[in-house]
């Protein structure tokens, strides 16, 4: 092997010695306690690209820190394989989904493996093998048996480009185009499953306080959960029909001077007269084409249409137009508002508009009751007037009385509700989990039985788009006998979103493909048990911010519904997360083919090496911050491996050999190093990985010069040189272990134990104390580190710059901060 550093010749080496001796692969110990490190699976796109390496070798890092702390470390590769992207590939290409699917994962493994990560191969699981999805569709039939799948019509946002639905998530920009193709998204009836997620609302919110999570993404989720306690309050119309009301401020119930419905709303179409049906039916059309953040802009200009209607407001009997408005939305809360324009700025906006009455029932500061000139809408100062018997009584608190009314009345109630909707899973393309459910003409729904599962995706089934899942014209998978009557039914031919396949893949890594080729039952657990009580849950999970409202919520639920099937013991999937920045391009712009900035790391591997670029990805700034790639900065890691090779493999002279190190040189060798052995432990426990590569920069700069020195040879020397390697391994995991190896070991430097810095030989043999009068600095002292106070005092007293400024004057006060400075404060 050459004396010179040749990554591209010792990586794929050490690499392959790595894996034929299983290094990586996965034994549950007893005995050790396990460390389960997992980063969100990519989906196969074809290559690797420059995010995956910044999301992944710096979890890989933190997973190596962890075994050489001692703990049996797991951390599992994977694909997530199904979705909308290869079936776009598919017809683009013309291949089926499955081989573009299955050629990409097979070139990506042969990238991830060049990372030189401590991938437990072993337990890798794809998820669209079909012993994979015969257990999302598993959970599927539990959840179903549970009460928490259920199907039922619902407008849903629709690509008409890639013909299926789109969770609003997957909506972009102000013009509401599909995130992948960019066609305008239309509105769509259909009969859709969903997952009654809301029933964990409150306990998705309560249970934030005990995961380790970025407060970043509780904020998201939270309010994404959106939480509000209020009345439910029932108005009805002329005809008797009930119409129910969700509000916050039941205490201005007596100024509801209109009421707004949701153009979707089921009774705008009986409460509208024949004037009003042209102008109601065209601005229903024009509401589809808004998204919901658009309709419920508050400074979006308000728009709304008459109905022709009138209701009844419950608590003082006044009847009131009904109007239409796409800023009420019937997602949230019942679609439909009581409109109190006095005390709304939305409301009073919309008055303002449509010349419609604006009332006050909330007097203002100093007890104001004068005409409304903008709406007041405070919750802590003013009385109730205008509102019969609740005249004078304070609005801080009034809520509360006035639903405690409306329940004695049998006129309202206190509710709780919910942003959060209910996860629309359905999804109409071929390639995905198929949905196990039966439609029979006799029977209903009927849920495909335990052992029939998996139900197969077809290989041949028609890839292209047609308006309705391809699956629908597929005989020999569509029509089928019913498992309850025996008659002749038809399966359900929608797919499961994908983001329930990534909902539980961690719980997968643990026993992929379990129960193989057995048929299944409602009382198995798609894991082997004894596996899963070892590895389970999650300890670090890391992954991109921008899952914060999908799968990170959607994982959260998922434990949730599997705890209460009896399957796992806990209620969170992962006990930490962190998230990490983006790596942007060089033009600092997110990375793009059609801006042309993308990095192929595949060609800065060949040139450098995957530990620069590992390194460099973990050098380039705060890993939560993310920054742009920089061509020239990469050839600072290099040179920095290039120093540390040549420091440790060259032979040093044998007249500093021979010599004896004096003490001053060994105690500056010995300080550095254990001043770095404790930084670079508390900036690797954090994901300081920046912070720690410039430490051990700084501590390489002075072995190199020590090496020049008696030092080299000496008890210290030989203490620092592993204690290096030690720190650079998780980081730069093939220079590390090629340059233990040339020391004299011969165990991986990856089984090592962790390197721990004493606090007593880190400490400074002197301090700078900066001397101040007024502020300003004056002078200097050297003195021994934690000198008292007192003598600190005496000291900088003494000095000749702070007799100087003080010149006579009498000293008010002097501020000691021990082991940096005095300041003396005279006037």
């Amino acid at each position: 092997m050459s004396d010179k550093y040749t990554p591209q010749e010792i990586e794929p080496q050490w690499q392959a010695a790595w894996e034929a001796a299983g290094q990586h692969d996965t034994v549950e110990d007893p005995t050790r306690p396990k460390w389960y490190a997992l980063t969100m699976l990519p989906y196969p796109s074809g290559d690797l690209h420059t995010g995956h390496w910044y999301a992944m070798t710096p979890s890989d890092a933190g997973a190596r820190y962890r075994r050489m702390q001692g703990y049996n470390v797991f951390f599992p590769p994977g694909f997530d394989a199904f979705g909308l992207p290869a079936e776009n590939a598919a017809i683009k290409n013309n291949v089926h989904p499955k081989v573009w699917t299955y050629k990409n994962i097979e070139r990506m493994r042969g990238q991830f493996r060049q990372m030189g990560a401590m991938w437990a191969w072993d337990r890798e699981a794809v998820t669209c093998d079909p012993d994979y999805y015969k257990w999302s569709q598993w959970f599927f039939r539990k959840l179903f048996d549970m009460g928490l799948a259920y199907r039922e019509f619902a407008p849903v946002d629709w690509c008409p480009n890639c013909n299926t639905t789109l969770a609003r998530e997957q909506v972009w920009g102000d013009d509401r185009h599909c995130e992948r193709c960019g066609t305008p998204v239309i509105k769509k009836e259909l009969n859709q499953w969903k997952f009654r997620i809301t029933n964990y609302a409150e306990e998705l919110l309560a249970d934030m306080a005990i995961i380790d999570w970025p407060e970043r993404v509780k904020v998201m989720q939270t309010n994404w959960i959106g939480r509000s306690e209020g009345a439910q309050v029932v108005f009805r119309t002329e005809a008797g029909d009930p119409i129910e009301i969700f509000t916050t401020r039941p205490d201005t119930l007596w100024g509801a001077t209109f009421m707004v419905l949701a153009p979707e709303h089921s009774l705008v179409e009986s409460i509208t007269t024949s004037e009003q049906q042209a102008a109601i039916d065209a601005y229903k059309a024009a509401a589809e084409r808004l998204d919901e953040v658009t309709r419920g802009a508050t400074d979006k200009e308000k728009t709304g249409v008459f109905t022709g209607g009138y209701a009844i407001n419950p608590v003082n009997g006044e009847r009131i137009p009904i109007w239409i408005a796409d800023y009420v939305m019937m997602g949230y809360g019942t679609g439909a508002i009581m409109a109190v324009p006095g005390h709304d700025e939305r409301d009073f906006a919309f008055a303002q508009k449509f010349g419609l009455e604006i009332r006050r029932v909330i007097t203002g500061p100093e007890g104001a009751t004068g005409e409304l000139t903008e709406a007041y809408d405070s919750k802590d100062e003013g009385e109730m007037i205008n509102s019969g018997a609740f005249d004078g009584t304070p609005v801080k608190g009034a809520a509360a009385k006035v639903t405690a009314w409306l329940e004695e009345m049998g006129k309202g109630s206190m509710s709780v509700n919910y942003r959060l909707r209910d996860w629309l899973i359905s999804r109409q393309r071929m390639w995905g989990a198929p949905i196990p459910m039966i439609l029979c003409d006799e029977c209903g729904v009927v849920p495909v039985p335990y052992a029939d599962l998996p139900v197969v995706l077809p290989d041949d089934a028609e890839f292209k788009p047609t308006g309705e899942s391809p699956l629908k014209y597929h005989d020999s998978f569509r029509f089928v006998t019913c498992p309850s009557c025996g008659g002749n039914a038809e399966r359900e031919t929608d797919t499961l979103d994908t983001f329930m396949c990534s909902s539980w893949y961690q719980y997968a890594y643990v026993s992929p493909y379990w129960k193989k080729g057995e048929a299944l039952t409602a009382d198995d657990t798609p894991w082997d048990p004894a596996q899963g009580d070892y590895w389970l849950p999650v300890d670090q999970y890391t992954g991109g911010i921008e899952h914060a409202t999908m799968h990170l919520l959607y994982t959260r639920f998922f434990t949730k519904a599997m705890r209460d099937m009896g399957i796992v013991p806990f209620a969170e999937p992962m006990e930490r997360l962190f998230n990490q920045g983006m790596i942007l391009g060089p033009d600092g712009e997110k990375m793009s083919k059609s801006r042309g900035n993308v990095v192929n790391p595949d060609e800065y591997v060949t040139k450098y090496g995957a530990d620069t670029v590992r390194g460099y990805l973990m050098f380039i700034g705060p890993w939560d911050q993310g920054g742009p790639w920089d061509p020239s900065a990469i050839e600072g890691v290099s040179r920095f491996l290039y120093r540390v090779w040549t420091m440790i493999a060259d032979e040093a002279s044998a007249e500093n050999l021979a010599a004896t190190p004096s003490a001053d040189e060994v105690r500056e060798v010995e300080r550095k190093l254990h001043q770095t052995l404790i930084k670079v432990g508390e900036d690797m426990e954090n994901f300081r990985f920046n912070t720690t590569i410039a430490a051990l920069m700084e501590l390489n700069n002075l072995l190199s010069k020590a090496k020049a020195s008696a030092v080299v040879g000496s008890p210290i020397w030989n203490e620092a040189i592993p204690a290096l390697l030690l720190m650079m391994a998780p980081i730069f995991p093939h220079i590390s272990e090629e340059l233990w190896h040339r020391i004299g070991n011969s165990d991986s430097v990856h089984l090592q134990s962790w390197p721990v810095g004493d606090p007593e030989k880190a400490k400074e043999d002197e301090v700078t104390i900066v001397v101040q009068v007024n502020g300003k600095n004056r002078d200097k002292l050297t003195v021994a580190p934690a000198t008292p106070a007192h003598i600190l005092e005496e000291m900088a007293l003494a000095t000749e710059g702070a007799q100087k400024w003080m010149d006579g004057k009498q000293v008010r006060k002097v501020i000691v901060v021990p082991d940096k400075l005095v300041n003396v404060v005279v006037g």
